[in-house]
């Protein structure tokens, strides 16, 4: 039988608390605190704790008893309350539980309202008694058994301090007795506060004997309690008494408080708002009826709508029309005549849909109004609702008002003029302007018709939103919509640079000097022979292929053991294993002369832009089609196209960019109109040479609408490369491909979800050519996603190619497109960090989210923390100072 604990305070007013129980008990616990003893689990606090504050943080160290151990429990609890009650009277103590019985429900409940799905914490009690005794302790095991958190407090301040901070859901008050405190006016400080709004207060009342008559309730209720409780110790009394109030009125007042939301949701609508009863009476308006209408609620809640004054220019039958249909539980729609406060006619688009509540019934009607824009009145009554909201001691307001009216004028007459309404004959009298012709014409571009329902949506706005839309407008009246513009952050003249070298033409050059190709159509690269088939590769080259499929493949190495020909041996490996020579039904003999010729016309002087660059682009566009996503989501012909692209993208790339092209005056800006100049000079040569020569022609044997299918999925890839349209096509990925997927995917957790997507995506041929373009654009530039050795060595090449560039340049008199690209002056590091941040990342994290490459995405972070350090340290080098040593 346990004992009540022993309690030993020390001078320096360090508390020692034991239970008294055998050294053996295995619920024997000690605990030393600085100025309070635990004593049953409540702290208590001593005149040596001053810091502590008013309510202490509990954790229950003995497992409550079991519901059934009710009185079992007071037989053995009994000593320690004695102790409790002495030590309650010297220093007064107010604690607080939060359980740590595993076995109790802690989390959160969902709850529905409607559509609405909540998450509903752990309901908070707080305890007000003014001593402990077991009442109190049936309810504090109680909420320990319900997982609920428990505050106790033992006088009135503490106890509405204790619920100003907490908010707790339920109050048990002790209305047992008056000695202590008065428990009506605890109610009724509690019940003053706001947050009392929603909680659910319980007056603990003495017992009655069977002799006595039971008393009304009604003394509880005005001081403000919900609930009254017999006096009841038992630890199942309290449980079921508190676990009852939570699936009531604990949830009831959740709910509604989760109302608040709906109704600042109508607040803030655009559209007007009305809710009434079965019997039409107005219960609710929000802001934007009372805008329309003229109205105050106060002049219009607890009305029935027949007392408000009607407009005689509805159709005599209309109501009765709207009643047939509502009665029945039907939404109605329809355009509608209402009288303002002011007496004019306004002309509305209603809806009015019946809400059905208990036993099947209506139970109100919510109507939903906007106007009808096509009546003159409306228009009349729009500009003077704007003049009485923005007009008056601001000037500027006035102006801006009638500059937006004005603006705006000629879309009101589109809109209009377009318009189907009751208004239609007076249509065929009215004159039409051209722009009006135009825009109802029944052949419309997709920009038009966005063009003008933001128009339309003008004639509704308040001025701000009105002016933030000329804004847009005035954004999509430009030609480049995907191109982002350098702003403030992004003066770092490495960026600046690099993006206006890559993304724009350059200037007009005005004098005559010409940058002409060198063509190689008979260079022989070295005297390695090519092989017969793929079978006769020398045995060090094929050593090398075996490992083309791994991303971590080293092309440099291919390229040295090659005599700078990667690109025959490692297009005979990758076209062998997806089919290529099977698709296009061509011997192997046409397709390594293909491939031989192709890789004669990259120029080997390039630093960069050579075969070795495009056999790179080719494998990783291998390695890309061998994801299950992509493979998915492509067919064959697709495949045979990607990798076609890939071998072509960069062929007779004169290592100059171009706007250096444009601004050189060359023979192919000229020829392509200083638009794409390079991309459509590789694939225009690509095709030419291809089809010149039958040894050479893989093509030679496809069905024609095969042929012009494949052509034309090459150029479109090869076009794609182009860097003045880099946002437009990573924009459209992520907005056609990754959003449509994730949101597939979070609604759908079937196995078979990935496959519905692929699916998907082949049903729309629009989607696989953003994904054909996405996929040689980031294969193209996959260098800061290789290895670090072989990023640092693409990084030197390219850099050494602009440094060529911005010599050449200087040489001529011609405009320096990219100044920071001085071979004296200019930090690699910092060059590669402006392209990996303004460039790649964006790209490929949506290529991920796509495609699933983890590798990819490491090399990346990798690099870019190398490229960081090097800034760091200022080094204009490649590689870090020891690794430079070694």
């Amino acid at each position: 039988m346990g004992c009540a604990p022993s309690i030993h305070v020390s001078q320096s007013g360090v508390i020692y608390c034991r239970d008294s129980d055998e050294s053996n008990s295995p619920h024997q616990t000690t605990t030393i605190s600085q100025g309070t003893a635990t004593l049953h689990g409540l702290f208590i606090k001593t005149d040596a704790a001053d810091s502590i504050p008013s309510v202490l943080a509990y954790q229950s160290r003995q497992p409550p008893p079991p519901l059934s151990a009710g009185p079992r429990r007071k037989e053995r609890r009994e000593p320690g309350a004695s102790a409790r009650a002495r030590a309650t009277r010297c220093c007064g103590i107010e604690a607080e539980t939060q359980t740590s019985n595993a076995s109790v429900k802690t989390s959160t409940t969902e709850v529905q309202i409607g559509p609405m799905r909540l998450t509903q914490d752990p309901i908070q009690v707080l305890l007000i008694f003014a001593k402990e005794d077991n009442q109190s302790d049936g309810f504090w095991w109680a909420c320990d058994r319900a997982g609920y958190r428990c505050n106790i407090a033992r006088t009135p301040e503490s106890a509405l301090e204790c619920f100003l901070d907490k908010h707790q859901e339920i109050i048990v008050i002790d209305h047992r007795n008056s000695r202590y405190f008065d428990a009506e006016d605890i109610c009724r400080s509690i019940r003053a506060t706001k947050p009392s709004e929603h909680t659910v207060i319980l007056a603990v009342v003495p017992h009655i004997s069977a002799d006595q008559e039971e008393t009304s309730v009604l003394p509880l209720l005005n001081a403000g309690f919900d609930r009254q409780f017999m006096e009841n110790s038992s630890i199942t009394a309290c449980y079921n008494e508190l676990v009852q109030i939570e699936h009531g009125e604990v949830r009831s007042q959740f709910k509604l408080r989760a109302c608040n939301a709906v109704f600042t949701a109508l607040d803030h609508c655009q559209e007007a708002i009305e809710i009434t009863s079965e019997d039409h009476v107005i219960q609710y308006v929000n802001p934007a009826f009372e805008r329309m209408m003229g109205y105050r609620k106060g002049e219009l809640i607890g009305k029935e709508l027949t007392e408000l004054p009607k407009s005689d220019k509805n159709c005599a039958d209309i109501l009765d029309s709207i009643n047939t249909f509502i009665k029945k539980g039907k939404e109605w729609q329809g355009v509608y005549y209402a009288r303002r406060k002011s007496g004019d006619s306004i002309q509305q688009h209603v809806k009015i849909t019946p809400v059905i509540g208990q036993g099947g019934k209506i139970r109100h009607f919510v109507s939903l109004k906007r106007l009808h824009c096509t009546n003159e009145n409306n228009k009349q009554f729009y500009k003077s609702h704007r003049d009485e909201k923005y007009t008056g001691d601001n000037s500027q307001s006035e102006s801006h008002s009638f500059k937006c009216k004005n603006r705006r004028k000629d879309s009101t007459d589109v809109k209009s003029i377009t318009s189907q309404s009751s208004d239609a004959p007076s249509l065929q009298t009215r004159r039409y302007s051209s722009v009006a012709r135009i825009h109802s014409m029944t052949i419309e571009a997709p920009i038009t018709k966005v063009i003008n329902i933001i128009n339309a949506a003008q004639e509704n706005s308040p001025i701000t939103v009105a002016e933030a839309l000329d804004r847009v407008l005035e954004i999509l009246r430009t030609t480049e919509l995907y191109s982002p513009q350098l702003g403030t952050k992004d003066e770092d003249p490495h960026t600046s640079d690099l993006v206006g070298g890559l993304m724009t033409d350059g200037l007009r050059r005005l004098s005559g000097n010409e940058y002409v190709f060198s063509k190689n159509m008979n260079l022989s690269h070295s005297h390695l022979s090519v092989p017969n088939t793929i079978n006769d590769v020398p045995p060090c080259i094929a050593q090398l292929l075996d490992n083309e499929e791994s991303w971590d493949f080293n092309i440099f190495e291919l390229e040295a053991v090659t005599n700078k020909r990667p690109l025959v041996y490692l297009g005979l490996k990758v076209f062998a294993r997806f089919g290529v020579s099977e698709f296009l039904n061509c011997s192997e003999a046409t397709l390594r002369a293909w491939l031989q010729m192709i890789e004669a016309n990259y120029h080997s002087s390039n630093s960069y832009h050579n075969s070795t660059h495009a056999a790179d682009v080719l494998h990783a566009t291998a390695f890309f089609l061998g994801k299950d996503r992509v493979k998915g989501s492509l067919d064959h012909l697709d495949e045979v196209a990607a990798l076609i692209a890939a071998t072509i993208h960069d062929v007779d790339h004169p290592g100059r960019t171009n706007s250096f092209l444009c601004n050189a005056g060359s023979e192919l800006a000229v020829l392509y109109n200083d638009t794409a100049v390079l991309e459509s000079h590789h694939t225009a040569l690509a095709f030419q040479l291809t089809t010149k020569d039958s040894k050479c022609n893989i093509f030679k044997n496809i069905d024609r609408n095969h042929y012009r299918t494949l052509r034309q999925a090459i150029i479109d890839m090869v076009l794609a490369t182009e860097m003045t349209k880099h946002f437009e096509h990573v924009n459209k990925f992520v907005n056609s491909i990754n959003k449509p997927m994730a949101s597939e995917e979070t609604s759908s957790h079937s196995e078979g979800s990935d496959c519905e997507c692929t699916a998907n995506i082949k049903n729309f041929p629009d989607n696989q050519t953003l994904i054909k373009r996405m996929m040689i654009k980031c294969a193209d530039v996959a260098n800061p996603c290789r290895p670090l050795e072989l990023c640092i060595e693409w990084a030197g090449r390219i850099s050494e190619e602009y440094f060529a560039q911005t010599d050449e340049e200087k040489r001529q008199g011609l405009p320096v497109v990219m100044p920071v690209f001085d071979r004296n002056t200019c930090s690699i590091p910092k060059s590669q960090i402006s392209f990996i941040d303004y460039f790649v990342t964006d790209m490929f994290d949506a290529w991920d989210a796509f495609a699933h490459l983890p590798v990819l995405m490491q090399h990346l972070a990798n690099n870019y923390k190398h490229w960081k350090t090097l800034d760091e340290l200022k080094c204009k080098s490649l590689r870090l100072p020891s690794e430079n040593n070694n």
